[in-house]
């Protein structure tokens, strides 16, 4: 049958140039045929910043200073241009749309010279009706970008805006003005994919799809598709009959054979819908509890018998609840997948480039798929990026990753008194909601990042005096669209959020929990109104105070650790790459560097040099990530969710990431890939207290087997060796036994041991400790020996003498993926790390460097 609808890509190559504001007349500027020849060509999807490295005007901004040296940029007007050419069909009542999927950010479009609109807002889509302009043959766009001062000059400040007072009013990604893991970069440009959308008659304006209910026998599907007339006023009177739009829906299994349709839907009041009812269905789940099952669902739209538009997009079968309360009756807050409680293990998201409109495809691709290998089921988009790409949600929905996205309000007053504001941010809202409310890894929406908290406790200090500006959104213009909008999924207000007993939103007897006593030292509880306290001691921002937390759910909590070696050297100027050089402290754009400082001081000690910061903060945060999520893991009758702060970095700095700006995971992600598996061998210990021995099952299926623990002196040698019979239940956490030191030392100090748990019976990976922190640890000199074989592009790492502490494994090349790193031998044992690049790279193994933290360099 003839289809009367299509869409041409405008990506690809634009030209871009700045001027002064006002040294030219922007019609002169976006003229169609105006001589554009020496004006620097630019990729688009993209941004200013990206088109000026390539083409070699400025200096990369990650390396050294250099983004000090950018920053004139965002004082400038830029135009883009381009030109294509377009065929147009004999239909009279031909519609074109121009889509813009991101604008960087107040930005005027023009096309063949005349101007069709502006826009204000970075985090959605733009359409703009250019019917009446576009002709046959050559076309021309132009598109202006204001400087924000030119829009933000003027606007009221308010009393809180964290790292800078002038992006409330300003709706772009918070990040770019800089946040305390990443630089100032203020991009401008166009950032998203450009098309121009031909369509005859009628156009799909959106399709809903959401499983109402789930069982072995049955699915039930709602879908619904808005459509909208696209005719003219002139063709809708010429016509003597109105149009008939019809839709037909189907459902196809991954092999592309269908499943179940209905055909001949009338549209009626701008709407078609129907539910279908699908027989036994396969669900789509997490990677970790099953298969993220992909159906296809297809709706086809039909004027007068003509298919005139078509969406077909991948669909996963499933419920996605939040539960606030258990089976008996107490505040919870987990994630209730077709029916399965899921323990979310996994991190928080941050936008994976400062330079987001230049970000490739593979970098996400390669990103999701180490959060799955490091055995994470969950990421939270934070509030400070963007609505991500759609790249992003197709590998969650492909990989099995559930998404937590947040609403685009970070720590900061929204002026929600203003209309002109609030009808931006309605926009935005709506836009997104439409945009993903079709996908299955989407499990929760949230209103903000740590705002209403905050509000309470910079009022309380006194930072604030003002109403809580921006309330509204999170707490009515948000959920009334949700309502409207998207029913298959909860909401959130906040992150964290919830109050019990008068305590302040971070409760952690209800809602979600930040836990920031660990390395920003805040001290809890704290009361609502009542002024915030940090401690910055030892004690203040040690590790060591997760176990006193019992959150329902932790959303965010980590530490810093140094990124690794390659990302440093490749980003520094020669000669700065030592502890404490101007530049290592650049890196570091947290507020007061002293808390780092004390976390190692007291766990690892304090670093000596280069070397010894890049060991020690990598094994602090391992150690501490582990130390807290087990604990967590272990409540799991309470506790729902660990969330790491943060995945991992938009440049090449020092943070809390656990995968480094060059896509080389920290020693965090490796422990990650134990402390995250779905079962978990576990030692709960502080000093002179019992080993509790612990089996934590986030399986559906029950375990049976025996937990040995093995005791070695560090010179290799077994001091102890006894077995626990296992008995745990799916989805639970098992206590097994408890030792005494004194019955595991065997008269040896416990700084001269190393514990292993080993599963027999049951699949789990091995776990090991040191009954003391490394500073206290006797650690005699081992040695190592390598065997590089080429052909298999692997490395196999022996010890002798005594126990290799932090084995590490290096190579000078980004996006590297080993098996495994940063690991602990015994003497004797022997560990094959296999390596390789997700471009199938060469790798220069020649180069590669192995060490420990107690063994030479070989």
């Amino acid at each position: 049958m003839k289809r009367e609808y299509s869409s041409q890509d405008l990506s690809g190559q634009w030209k871009i140039q700045h001027f002064e504001v006002g040294e030219k007349r922007a019609m002169d500027i976006a003229a169609a045929a105006l001589d554009d020849r020496f004006w620097i060509g630019a990729e688009v999807p993209g941004d200013v910043h990206s088109a000026l490295i390539q083409r070699s005007i400025i200096d990369p901004p990650y390396f050294g200073h250099n983004d000090a040296k950018s920053r004139w940029i965002e004082q400038k007007e830029w135009w883009y241009r381009t030109n294509f050419n377009l065929v147009k069909g004999e239909e009279e009542q031909e519609h074109f749309e121009l889509v813009f999927e991101g604008l960087d950010t107040f930005a005027t479009v023009y096309v063949n010279g005349h101007e069709v609109g502006k826009t204000s807002n970075m985090l959605m889509s733009h359409a703009f009706n250019v019917t009446s302009l576009v002709r046959n043959g050559w076309n021309a766009i132009a598109v202006r970008f204001d400087p924000l001062t030119l829009h933000n000059l003027d606007k009221e400040t308010f009393d809180w805006s964290s790292y800078t007072k002038e992006r409330p009013w300003l709706r772009k990604a918070a990040m770019n003005f800089g946040w305390d893991w990443g630089p100032r970069m203020v991009t401008v440009g166009i950032w998203g994919t450009v098309r121009l959308e031909r369509r005859v008659m009628a156009k799909l304006e959106s399709v809903y799809a959401r499983t109402e209910s789930v069982s072995k026998e049955q699915a039930v599907i709602y879908v619904t598709a808005d459509v909208k007339s696209v005719m003219s006023f002139r063709s809708r009177q010429q016509r003597e009959q109105p149009v008939v739009t019809t839709c037909n829906v189907r459902l196809m299994d991954a092999g592309g054979i269908e499943v179940v349709r209905a055909d001949g839907l009338a549209v009626e009041g701008g709407k078609a819908d129907t539910t279908l009812v699908v027989s036994s269905p396969q669900l789509w789940w997490t990677h970790d509890l099953g298969e993220p099952y992909l159906y296809s669902l297809e709706v086809i739209l039909y004027a007068d018998g003509i298919e005139v538009d078509r969406y077909s997009e991948p669909y996963g079968i499933r419920t996605i609840e939040l539960a606030l309360h258990n089976e008996r009756g107490e505040d919870a807050f987990a994630f209730i997948l077709n029916g399965i409680k899921v323990y979310a293990k996994g991190a928080n998201w941050i936008p994976a480039d400062h330079l987001i409109g230049a970000i490739p495809d593979s970098r996400y691709r390669e990103l999701i798929e180490l959060t799955v290998e490091g055995n994470m089921n969950m990421l939270r988009v934070w509030a400070g990026g963007i609505y991500e790409k759609e790249v992003f949600y197709d590998e969650c929905d492909r990989q099995g990753v559930l998404v937590w996205q947040d609403f685009a309000f970070a720590n900061a007053l929204f002026p929600d008194f203003n209309h002109d504001f609030m009808e931006n941010v309605r926009c935005e809202v709506e836009n997104n909601v439409i945009r993903l409310r079709n996908r299955a890894s989407l499990a929760l929406w949230c209103g903000n990042n740590e705002i209403d908290w905050l509000y309470d406790m910079k009022s309380a200090s006194g930072d604030i005096t003002s109403p809580f500006y921006g309330e509204l959104i999170y707490h009515e213009l948000i959920p009334e669209a949700l309502e409207r909008l998207d029913l298959s999924r909860p909401y959130w207000p906040s992150s964290p959020y919830g109050d019990k007993g008068g305590n302040d939103a971070n409760d952690p007897d209800v809602g979600d929990r930040h836990n920031w006593q660990v390395w920003h030292g805040s001290v809890y509880p704290r009361k609502y109104g009542e002024p915030p306290l940090l401690d910055y001691s030892i004690e203040g921002v040690t590790f060591k105070n997760y176990k006193k937390d019992y959150a329902l759910f932790s959303s965010e909590f980590g530490m810093h650790a140094s990124a690794n070696r390659y990302t440093l050297e490749k980003n520094m100027p020669e000669g700065q790459f030592y502890w404490g050089s101007p530049e290592m402290a650049y890196r570091n754009k947290d507020t007061n560097h002293q808390k780092g400082i004390l976390l190692m001081e007291g766990y690892t000690g304090i670093p000596q040099n280069i070397e010894e910061y890049m060991n020690f903060s990598m094994l602090t945060q391992a150690e501490g990530l582990r130390y807290g999520i087990e604990h967590f893991r272990r409540i799991n009758h309470r506790n729902s969710g660990a969330l790491v702060w943060q995945l991992n970095d938009s440049w090449p700095g020092t943070s809390w990431s656990m995968i480094d700006y060059e896509l080389l995971p920290k020693a965090s992600f490796y422990y990650g890939k134990t402390f995250f598996h779905p079962i978990l061998l576990s030692l709960e210990h502080e000093p002179g207290e019992p080993l509790t021995l612990w089996v934590v099952n986030d399986t559906l299926e029950s375990l049976r087997g025996h937990l040995r623990i093995n005791v070695y002196q560090l010179n290799g040698e077994k001091v102890y060796s006894g077995a626990l019979p296992v008995e745990a239940q799916p989805q639970s956490a098992a206590k097994i036994g408890a030792l005494v030191e004194a019955e595991v030392l065997q008269g040896r100090r416990a700084e001269e041991v190393m514990i292993e748990l080993i599963a027999e019976g049951f699949a789990a990976p091995f776990n090991r400790y040191f009954l003391r922190d490394p500073k206290d640890v006797l650690l005699p000199q081992s040695q190592l020996s390598v065997h590089v074989n080429e052909e298999e592009q692997s490395v196999t790492v022996t010890a002798s003498r005594a126990i290799a502490r932090l084995v590490k494994l290096e190579l000078p090349l980004g996006r590297v993926r080993f098996s495994d790193n940063y690991f602990d031998l015994l003497p004797g044992e022997s560990r094959t790390v296999h390596l390789r690049h997700p471009e199938k790279k060469s790798l220069p193994l020649t180069e590669l460097r192995v060490s420990a933290m107690n063994g030479s360099e070989v």
